[in-house]
Formats: C-alpha cells, sequence, structure tokens
C-alpha cells in the first residue's frame, strides 16, 4: 500500500479560486446533502403488471451518466491477478455514526455503504438489478410488490438475514428516520408481510409506481433486526460497529482520523469483493486531499475542486468517473432554504428580490467550476419525466431586487444595511441581516451570497457548522433564517422532492421540509401526481406544482451540481456510487 459579473466579482475570484479549493464535501456526497461526501462544493458528492427479470421493471431513466476514463476490466470469480491489498478513500469528515438507514446524510452513506446491501441495485441506466431480492413481482396493478429474497446471506456476525430484517427495517427506521421513504412510501405503505423467510410482500393502499427506485443500499438500506429490534435505534452501539451484509465489514475506527473496512469473505456475490481492506481516511481539505492522491497517499476521492479536474483528465496515471449519483442521493440541487417562520422571510417579495440578487451561473462558475448547471426548476432536470422547462424563476436583476426590497419596506441610505420602515412583525430601523447555516464544505455558496447580497443593502452572517450541530438548529430546533443544502431529488420527485414541500414532513427529521411550507393544494398535487399513471398528465400535474412554488418560492433552487470521482489508475473496477468498490481491485507496481 502506498502512502499520501459584476464589480463585486472582481474581489472574489481569487477568493472563491481558494476557497472552493479548500472546502470539504449527503450527506453526498453526498444528501449534505443529502449529498455530502466528496471534497469541493464544485463535487457533490448526494417505478408494471408483472417483473420476473429485474430490468424489465422498469424503464431505464436517463440520470446517471458514468464515464471511466480506465478500463475496469471485468472481474474472474476468483479475482484477477494483483487482487486483495488495500484502498484507500479520502472522506471529508467523520460523519460520527454508520447508520444510513437513520439519514440521507452523504457523509453517512459515504462512509457506510460498503457494508450494507439494499433489495436491489442499480445499473448504469440506473435500471434496478438483483442484491438481496432475486426477483419480484408486481400485481394490483402496483399496489402489491412480492419479492423473492436470497437464501444464502448471512449477517456479518454470522445471523441469516431472513424477510423480518426487511419488515423491521422499513416498518421501523425508513418510515420513521429517513426522510425521503418516510415523506414517500411511509405515506402509503399499508404493510410488510413476510410469508416465509426468502419471501416480503409490500403492500400499499393505492398503487405505489416508484417503489423499485427507491430500493437500493442509499435509500433502503436492510438492518438487522436481531441487533435493532430491542432498545433505542438512534442510540444502539451498532451505529458505531455496524453488521451489515454487505461486501466490507466494520474492521475499527479511529475518531476522526481513519474508518477500515475488511472483506466479507461470507459475501454472497461470487468472487467478490476483491480487496482485503478500504481504508476511509478523514482528509477535510480539499486541497490536502489532492496532494494526498498525487503523493499515492489515497487511491480515491468523490471529487476535486473545480480548477484541479482538466489536469487529472489529461492524466493517465489516474482515472476519473461523472456521475450525477452521489451517496445520499441522485439529481441534487444545491438549494437556499428560507425559515418561513421568521418574520423577514413571510413576505414572498423579499424572498423574490433575495432570490433576484443571487446569480445562478455565477455560483456554476465560480462555485462549482462549471460542474453543473444553473437550476431552472424545483425538480431537476435529470427527471425529464417532471422537470418543468419556461418557469418564471427569478433571474439575476439586482436593481429589480433592489426595487422589491423598497417596496416591501426596507429602505436604504446610501451604500449601508437597509432597515425596517414599517413591516409586519419588525421592529422599526431592524437592520436586514440575517444567518445563513451550512455545512463548512458549502462555505464557498455563503462566501458568493454574502457578496452579492451585500450589493442590494442585504447583510448575510455565514454560520458554518459541523453535521450534528446544523442539523439539530435546522431540522429539530427551527433556530436559523436561511440555509443552502444539497437536495438530492432521486430519479422520481416522490423519491426525493415531496419530502422538502408537503407540509407534513415539517418534522426534526434531516433533509426534510427545512423551510416550514405549508400548501394544501401543494400537498393535494403530490399525491395527485403519485396516483397518475399517464406520463403525460402526470408530467402536467408536476408543472403546476412547479408553477406554484416558483410563485411563492419557499426555495431557491441555485445549482443541479454533477460529480467526478478521481482515483489513481493503479486501481479499477470501480461504480461511481453505491457499492463503488465491491468489483474493484488494484494492481501495485
Amino acid at each position: 500500500m502506498k502512502g499520501p459579473r459584476r464589480r463585486v466579482f472582481a474581489g472574489l475570484a481569487a477568493v472563491m479560486l481558494v476557497t472552493a479549493s479548500c472546502a470539504s464535501d449527503d450527506e453526498p456526497v453526498a444528501d449534505e446533502s443529502d449529498t455530502t461526501t466528496g471534497t469541493s462544493p464544485a463535487t457533490q458528492p448526494p417505478e408494471d403488471e408483472t417483473a420476473e427479470q429485474p430490468a424489465s421493471t422498469t424503464a431505464p431513466t436517463e440520470t446517471t451518466e458514468a464515464t471511466q476514463t480506465t478500463d475496469p476490466g471485468a472481474p474472474e470469480d476468483d479475482g484477477p491477478a494483483g487482487a486483495g491489498g488495500t484502498l484507500v478513500v479520502a472522506i471529508s469528515d467523520d460523519p460520527g455514526q454508520y447508520n444510513p438507514a437513520l439519514t440521507t446524510s452523504g457523509s453517512v452513506h459515504t462512509a457506510s455503504e460498503l457494508m450494507f446491501s439494499g433489495l436491489v441495485s442499480y445499473d448504469d441506466d440506473y435500471a434496478p438489478q438483483p442484491d438481496l431480492a432475486l426477483s419480484w413481482e408486481i400485481e394490483d396493478d402496483g399496489a402489491l410488490y412480492r419479492f423473492a429474497l436470497r437464501d444464502d446471506v448471512a449477517w456479518h456476525d454470522g445471523t441469516p438475514f431472513t424477510s423480518n430484517d426487511v419488515k423491521f427495517t422499513f416498518e421501523n427506521v425508513l418510515t420513521e428516520f429517513h426522510s425521503r421513504t418516510k415523506a414517500s412510501v411511509g405515506a402509503l405503505l399499508v404493510s410488510v408481510d413476510t410469508p416465509d423467510d426468502t419471501t416480503v410482500e409490500f403492500r400499499f393502499s393505492e398503487p405505489y409506481a416508484p417503489l423499485l427506485q427507491q430500493l437500493d443500499v442509499t435509500e433502503a438500506p436492510i438492518l438487522p433486526a436481531h441487533i435493532y429490534a430491542n432498545g433505542d435505534i438512534e442510540g444502539n452501539p451498532a451505529n458505531l460497529e455496524p453488521v451489515g451484509t454487505g461486501p466490507f465489514m466494520f474492521g475499527s475506527r479511529t475518531p476522526d482520523e481513519e474508518i477500515v473496512l475488511v472483506k466479507n469473505p461470507d459475501y454472497f456475490e461470487d468472487g467478490l469483493p476483491i480487496l482485503d481492506e478500504v481504508v476511509m481516511r478523514v482528509i477535510p481539505d480539499a486541497g490536502s486531499q489532492v496532494l494526498a492522491l498525487e503523493s499515492g497517499e489515497v487511491d480515491w476521492l468523490w471529487g476535486v475542486p473545480g480548477p484541479d479536474l482538466e489536469r487529472f483528465r489529461n492524466d493517465d496515471r489516474y482515472g476519473t468517473l461523472d456521475t450525477l449519483v452521489n451517496p445520499g442521493g441522485a439529481n441534487c440541487i444545491m438549494t437556499v432554504s428560507f425559515n418561513l417562520d421568521r418574520a423577514i422571510f413571510q413576505d414572498v417579495q423579499v424572498r423574490r428580490a433575495i432570490a433576484h440578487a443571487l446569480d445562478r451561473e455565477a455560483f456554476v462558475e465560480r462555485v462549482a467550476f462549471g460542474q453543473g448547471n444553473a437550476a431552472t426548476a424545483p425538480i431537476s432536470s435529470g427527471i425529464p419525466t417532471a422537470h418543468a422547462d419556461g418557469l418564471d424563476l427569478p433571474d439575476f436583476d439586482p436593481d429589480e431586487a433592489a426595487r422589491l426590497l423598497d417596496e416591501a419596506g426596507w429602505v436604504r441610505d446610501g451604500d449601508g444595511v437597509r432597515t425596517a420602515q414599517g413591516v409586519d412583525g419588525v421592529d422599526d430601523g431592524t437592520p436586514l441581516r440575517f444567518g445563513v447555516h451550512l455545512f463548512p464544505n458549502f462555505a464557498p455558496y455563503g462566501e458568493l451570497m454574502k457578496a452579492l447580497l451585500i450589493e442590494i443593502g442585504v447583510d448575510l452572517e455565514i454560520n458554518a457548522l459541523e453535521r450534528a450541530t446544523m442539523v439539530e438548529q435546522v431540522f429539530t430546533d427551527r433556530n436559523f433564517d436561511t440555509n443552502v443544502i444539497s437536495y438530492c431529488n432521486g430519479t422520481d420527485p416522490e423519491v426525493g422532492i415531496r419530502r422538502m414541500y408537503i407540509s407534513g414532513n415539517i418534522a426534526p427529521i434531516p433533509f426534510s421540509n427545512s423551510s416550514g411550507y405549508v400548501n394544501t393544494d401543494v400537498d393535494a398535487l403530490f399525491d395527485e401526481a403519485r396516483n397518475t399513471v399517464d406520463p403525460a398528465a402526470r408530467a402536467e400535474v408536476y408543472r403546476t406544482l412547479q408553477e406554484i412554488l416558483v410563485d411563492e418560492l419557499p426555495y431557491y433552487w441555485l445549482v443541479e451540481t454533477t460529480s467526478t470521482r478521481v482515483f489513481t489508475a493503479e486501481c479499477s473496477g470501480f461504480k461511481a456510487f453505491g457499492h463503488f468498490a465491491e468489483s474493484a481491485s488494484c494492481s501495485r507496481e
């Protein structure tokens, strides 16, 4: 193993270059995402009748574009020459717990997904393939799903895996703690039945089309019932020493330094994994991660700062993988949330003014360094069946922003900070000053926001907080003004979008409805879309829904991010997400 636009932009260019290069990235990846994993904001790393063959159960969705610049090869059953050894992976932080069923956090999923499995996995076209489930049938127009499970799977402690583990995980964990599953599956799931140890049936109150897009290790990692059935799930010791069914097992942990995973010798996929170990090494600084890869200290980066990317692409000592999927979720959008409990944000004209002050293209160019596109709708363009074109999303227009603030009672004397004059719920003379909560790796977004907002007389305070503190303040205590989060949309609006907007999801659940948005029409439209089978009719429902959201602006959508993995060419066989190192191997010189 080896060892490691406007004048405001003139003053920002150098700052953003350095800041983005040194920022560390779901929750990622990573869903802090919900996508918190990679190394910089530039890399945020975040649904027939009966189907006997997995690939035929759903039409492929073009959400993952993976390009591997080195030949991944096809590992033989006994592993290729040079099998074994250690892969060292750079991660930006130690998330402090490793139970991916409790959260959509990219940092948690980055560190833990290799230890767990879902009922299905996905190919590069995001079509479901067998994992813990060998096959499935869909009946009652999609109100009943029946899965035939493998009978040769054991938990890492030797206990046989059974259908009861699936039932327990969905009924007690995923529909209680996982924000996307709770908001979607949890609303319609009637029961999870287990006719025998190798059969599990999901019964819904009505047809539920997206289920097969919600069953991989990211959306539905299965937990061992015999370990979690008694006591506090969130406080279970196994959250620190996981027991899963994945290709790698928990080996050891040195807090805030590294997590060591070791090969699962009893893994149910023949000949896999090939590697003996995967070491997750904590390197918070993006620039330091790059240096560690170049020196041979690490072998894999979830992403690199934009300025370094082209250099790696043109160097045959490295391979790259481009993807829209991250640990924590797919089709992620960097999003500004407004706390609608705050008096200053209860006026939509103020929210619209702030949106007009934020230049989405500048965020793409100067923070994401071209790794992504300016968002144009509340639903990602990576979901073409639901994404609406031609919406009247506020464009960058500082003059219009200033006009709206003047009309709303936020007056400005010269170039200073605006103050309230006749604003409902706000004392006259109160400065227009508020904070933005974000993860440290998203600090470059905060810096550019601050620079843009001061131009219209708004003073922004940046609060960069570690994951646990930010999640508590935003989602539990609701003690924040605005935040920037990477919300991963998934491959269907039911998977990752519904949870952001429905009123029933204002709850102490990470990466749920952070704005506290309530609109019963929006709630009803989500239900209507879920129950609409005709794709064109469903798309029209989602267009109507997005028109309302753009009009009311509980959030503002900045950047649809893409991610690029970079790794040493001595290693190959990677996937871009999920069990990314399951079939990887390294040939050391």
